[in-house]
This record gives structure tokens, C-alpha cells and sequence, in this order.
């Protein structure tokens, strides 16, 4: 016969091996298990230059970003034909990072190949007049300006790279030219920052050559460095291709040993989407393709960057619904204020944004609006935040119920802060803290060290009050 003790330590291990820690979330600088998520925040749209503000950055925050991808032009920081270094550019640049910073916000640099007189991709593989030198020589102007700040999290080193009319296969390219060229980035950039991300993408493929609707080629090699993440975008608007698309991903994750974070998603919504709730490109069309799709990352833990943070004064038309926009905001101004809510509903759920310990498993359900979160705490790693977003998702109140013996509740008619039901003995519920500016749940400590906790995150305030 098993002894009472011997019976709780083989119970207490089942428990703990009953889930597995995501594979995806990343570690900031104090070791803390990271889910970001947040938004492309381009420097110009079709119209001209963009400009932001602490507004705009705190309607992010309150929206769950974590992180934000500003988007490089090329033609801004290199030497290609037609291009050059412009150091009102990098103010510009220097003065997003430090509006990221105000608002607790990491930046990942993306380079995009806008900005130059013509950028040929057939002739840049070759690199027959070193063009992968004046590509590198454009990031070393970024990487030595960002080296030393923790607010920059890492780098989106070759956006959307194409193939357009090589004779070559997706395969071939991305193993002779692509990884190649990824390597030779990374140890250049490791010479400066080794300590930043490097996050890679792989080969857009020709209109009409997609598989399973994935415009994107597989990545079939590894890159064999540290510190990479896989960067994936993900435009799937057919409902049954997200998860076969996500777990092809998946794998390819698994050959680069690299996390994943998703470095743009989100199905462009059309001008008519704007106007009609049902049917083909409605709203509740759009609703239930996103909850799908966001679904699909909170069950693998993956962060994503939705494009665009962006209001609404130019849209594309190469579609054949007609105009349309990556925009979230449909003001007629660069930023705006004016929310396509059938998307930033659902992009703004609440979920884990710093977990001091391992986050195991995590899933926001939008049918019952209850977040259920599993996770191991570790307090040497400091506070931990919890995005809720109860302003939008809550309007009702909401109750924080931990492993069933723990629960609080906010109460918005009396707006007096987190109030306790019920703890349990050793407990502090004064290390729970709502912040209200940034919609946000600060855990100072976990009441007990190395502990299984289960969190739900439920509507109302049920027969507490």
C-alpha cells in the first residue's frame, strides 16, 4: 500500500504531466514566458507619411498589443538606385520605438523593398553587383542605432521574398539562394546584437501557385543558427485551410528549432464588409473567420502581428471583391479611431502577455467570453500581466477564479478595484492589481512558488457580491 505522502507526490506529477508547455511562447529579458501580439505600424500608406502619437500607442495597449512590427523602407536606408540614407527617417524611427517603450511596448523591425527605384528579386538572388551587401549595409545602419536598446526586440530581416519568373523551383530557390542569404544576415547581425531575434519568412509564391490556399512555399531546410524565430503570414480566408496551414507551419518549425510568431495575418475586409452584416464578405462572415483563426494560435500559443494599425485613406484593389484594406480603422485618416469591430473584437481578446513560469496551455472562447489559462509559476521571474481588455469584453464586470479556491471580481458599477471573495490561507490578494488604463491584469506574485494554476478569466460577478 502507497503511503498518504507517496500518494500525493505521484498525484502531483500526474498533474504537472498532464499538460505540455507550449513550444511557441518566447522569453524576454527576465526569463519570463511571452506571448506577443500586436500590430504592423507602417511609416507611410498610398497617401504619404504616417504619423502617430502616445494616443494612438495607449489604443494600442488597450487593445493587447505588446509589441508592435514598424515597417522599413528600403529606399530610405540604402544604397540602391534611387535610395539613400535620410536621417529625418530614422527620427522618425527613434521616435516609435520610444512611443512603443512609454507604453510597455517591444519593437520588431521589419524590412520591406519599398522606397527604391525598382527592386528586381530575379536579379537580387544573383548578387551579381553585391546586392546582399547593400542590403546588409541597410540593416547595419538599424542594427548599430538598436544594439543596445531592450525595446527592441529583434529583426523581420527579408519581407515576402518572391520568385516571380525565375526558373527555378520554390524548393530550390529557398534552399540555394534563401537560407544561404538568412545565414550570411544573421552572422552579420549577431557581430553587432547578438542578443536580438532574428525572425525569417519564406518564399512568396506566384498568384495562382499556392498550396491548400497558402500562397507560401515550405521552408524544407534548416538555417542552423540561434535566436531565429519562423515569421510566417497567414491571409487564409477559407475557413477549413487555417489549421492544416498552421500545422504545416508547425512543422516547418520543428526543422528551423525556431518559435513561431506570426508576422502578419488577418484577411483583407473589403469596402462592402463595411456595410452589410450577412452573407458572402459580410461581417459575421469576417467575425467567424478570425475566431477561427484565433482560435487555432491560442491553441498552438503563438503570438501574431495583425496588419495594419492604420485608419482608412487609400484601399488596394487587386481582389476580386473589389477595393479593400488591411486597415483595422475605417477613419479617412492616417491613424485612426474609428474600429472595424466585427476584427478588433477579436484581435483584441484577452490572453497571457507575460507569465513569470511556463505557460502550458491557453484559449480564449469567444462564445462564452471566458479565458482558461494553465500555468507553473516561477516568482524569481518577477510580476506577470494578463491582458483582459474588460472595457470591450467585460462591460459586464468579470471574475478571476484561480484553481477554484481563489477568486475575485471587478465590479465596473462600483469601479473600485479588484475586491476579494474568497483566498486561500497564505494567499495576498493585495499582489492582484487592475489596471484600468491599460485593461490589464499585473500579477505582483503568485501566491504560491512553483504551483499548477489553473485561471479562467468569466463574465460577470456572479453571487459574489
Amino acid at each position: 500500500m502507497l503511503k498518504a505522502k507517496e500518494c500525493f507526490v505521484i498525484l502531483l506529477l500526474c498533474s504537472l504531466c498532464s499538460y505540455s508547455q507550449i513550444k511557441h511562447g518566447l522569453r524576454d529579458e527576465m526569463g519570463r514566458h511571452v506571448i506577443p501580439r500586436g500590430f504592423v505600424v507602417n511609416t507611410n500608406d498610398h497617401k504619404g507619411e504616417v504619423f502617430f502619437n502616445s494616443d494612438d500607442y495607449t489604443r494600442m495597449v488597450r487593445m493587447g498589443a505588446n509589441t508592435q512590427v514598424i515597417r522599413l523602407e528600403l529606399g530610405k536606408l540604402s544604397d540602391f538606385p534611387g535610395g539613400q540614407l535620410e536621417p529625418n527617417y530614422l527620427l522618425k524611427l527613434d521616435s516609435l520605438v520610444t512611443l512603443g517603450k512609454n507604453a510597455d511596448i517591444k519593437t520588431v523591425f521589419k524590412m520591406t523593398v519599398y522606397g527604391v527605384d525598382k527592386f528586381v528579386w530575379e536579379e537580387f538572388w544573383q548578387n551579381k553587383k553585391k546586392e546582399y551587401d547593400t542590403y546588409i549595409n541597410a540593416w547595419k545602419v538599424i542594427w548599430n542605432r538598436y544594439s543596445n536598446n531592450p525595446y527592441v526586440m529583434g529583426y523581420d530581416v527579408v519581407n515576402e521574398p518572391r520568385k516571380l519568373t525565375m526558373n527555378i523551383s520554390y524548393n530550390d530557390l529557398t534552399n540555394k539562394y534563401l537560407i544561404p542569404l538568412y545565414q550570411k544576415i544573421i552572422d552579420e547581425s549577431q557581430k553587432i546584437n547578438p542578443d536580438k531575434k532574428i525572425l525569417i519568412q519564406s518564399i512568396f509564391m506566384n498568384k495562382g501557385e499556392g498550396i491548400d490556399n497558402n500562397q507560401y512555399a515550405e521552408i524544407t531546410a534548416p538555417i542552423k543558427r540561434q535566436n531565429v524565430v519562423f515569421a510566417p503570414h497567414i491571409y487564409q480566408n477559407k475557413i477549413d485551410f487555417i489549421k492544416p496551414v498552421m500545422d504545416r507551419f508547425d512543422r516547418e518549425s520543428d526543422l528551423l528549432k525556431a518559435p513561431i510568431l506570426i508576422g502578419e495575418w488577418g484577411f483583407p475586409t473589403f469596402a462592402k464588409t463595411d456595410t452589410v452584416i450577412s452573407g458572402k464578405l459580410g461581417q459575421l462572415e469576417y467575425r467567424e473567420l478570425y475566431i477561427k483563426t484565433a482560435e487555432v494560435f491560442d491553441q498552438m500559443g503563438v503570438g501574431s502581428i495583425k496588419a495594419w494599425f492604420l485608419g482608412n485613406r487609400s484601399m488596394q484593389n487587386f481582389l476580386p471583391g473589389g477595393p479593400s484594406t488591411w486597415s483595422i480603422f475605417s477613419d479617412s485618416t492616417d491613424a485612426g479611431t474609428v474600429e472595424r469591430k466585427y476584427i478588433t473584437d477579436v484581435i483584441s481578446r484577452p490572453f497571457p502577455q507575460a507569465i513569470a513560469g511556463d505557460i502550458q496551455n491557453f484559449l480564449f472562447n469567444h462564445a462564452t467570453r471566458t479565458l482558461d489559462l494553465n500555468l507553473i509559476s516561477d516568482n524569481s521571474k518577477g510580476a506577470s500581466k494578463i491582458f483582459i481588455g474588460a472595457n470591450r469584453h467585460y462591460p459586464d464586470g468579470f471574475s478571476i477564479i484561480i484553481n477554484d479556491d481563489f477568486v475575485m471580481y471587478y465590479n465596473p458599477i462600483k469601479n473600485v478595484g479588484l475586491e476579494t471573495y474568497k483566498v486561500p490561507k497564505g494567499s495576498n490578494p493585495s499582489d492582484f492589481i487592475w489596471d484600468i488604463h491599460a485593461q490589464k491584469l499585473v500579477i505582483l506574485k503568485w501566491p504560491f512558488d512553483k504551483e499548477t494554476y489553473n485561471i479562467k478569466i468569466v463574465p460577470g460577478i456572479r453571487n459574489y457580491k
